[in-house]
């Protein structure tokens, strides 16, 4: 069970912090494909993937679209207090495009709104929760990986396609799950948000346990079939 301290452990104090985008650049956005698959191995090497997380109140959900065929990145982001999940902030960002779509590299053409928005936000945020992948990607750096580590906060991802990793059957009930697996490697869980829909794929991100971005998704969860940050980050992004 999800407390209000955190979903792990807190380490070395108070961990939190405002979202404002590092001082120093983690990478150029301008990079050909093959220089963003390098580096995205790389990357993936410096995630955190144990639980490095302080006092949590404040949850912020990701949804991150396209306007204008694709030339326009549009990025919401929808702040809840926890444990009540009430919303108290909310920013959308857009930007011109930075890459065309390359299947397995959406971050770099994602992450650049993103952090536009998150700068606008005035709110402090100790928890991400992207409309996207974690580490449940072919090279370990999804979107919610991506972002974590240009935020350095806890992130975890809620996809509603699996993008790698193979899986058993998922039982029928709400919030039952079963393991994501790529080879021996548990890389997130395939979890069924509402009994009679399709589940959903968890990974964490950066600075989360899978056991506990699994824990962080279920006590997210209300009467739909997306945990409430990501699903109130998709209506912003939708206008509904």
């Amino acid at each position: 069970m999800v407390s209000s301290a955190t979903a792990g452990h807190q380490q070395g104090g108070d961990m939190t912090q405002h979202p404002r985008t590092r001082e120093t650049a983690l990478h150029d956005w301008d990079l050909a494909p093959k220089e963003a698959i390098a580096l995205q191995r790389t990357l993936a090497g410096r995630l955190i993937r144990e639980d490095a997380l302080g006092e949590v109140e404040h949850i912020a959900g990701v949804d991150i679209g396209f306007e204008d065929g694709g030339d326009t990145t549009r990025a919401a982001v929808v702040v809840l207090s926890w444990p009540g999940l009430a919303p108290i902030e909310q920013v959308v960002a857009r930007q011109p495009t930075r890459m065309p779509y390359v299947p397995g590299l959406l971050s770099f053409r994602e992450i650049p709104a993103a952090l536009a928005a998150f700068e606008r936000l005035d709110s402090r945020v100790d928890l991400v929760m992207v409309d996207g992948h974690g580490i449940a990607h072919p090279r370990r750096l999804g979107v919610a990986a991506h972002l974590g580590l240009w935020l350095d906060l806890p992130t975890l991802g809620v996809a509603k396609k699996r993008l790698t990793g193979r899986h058993g059957e998922v039982p029928e009930g709400r919030a039952e799950s079963t393991d994501l697996m790529d080879g021996d490697e548990r890389i997130g869980v395939v979890l069924r948000s509402r009994a009679g829909v399709k589940p959903v794929f968890v990974s964490p991100g950066h600075r989360l346990s899978v056991d506990s971005a699994r824990a962080w998704a279920v006590a997210c969860l209300g009467r739909y079939k997306l945990p409430e940050p990501t699903r109130l980050a998709d209506r912003l992004a939708s206008r509904r």
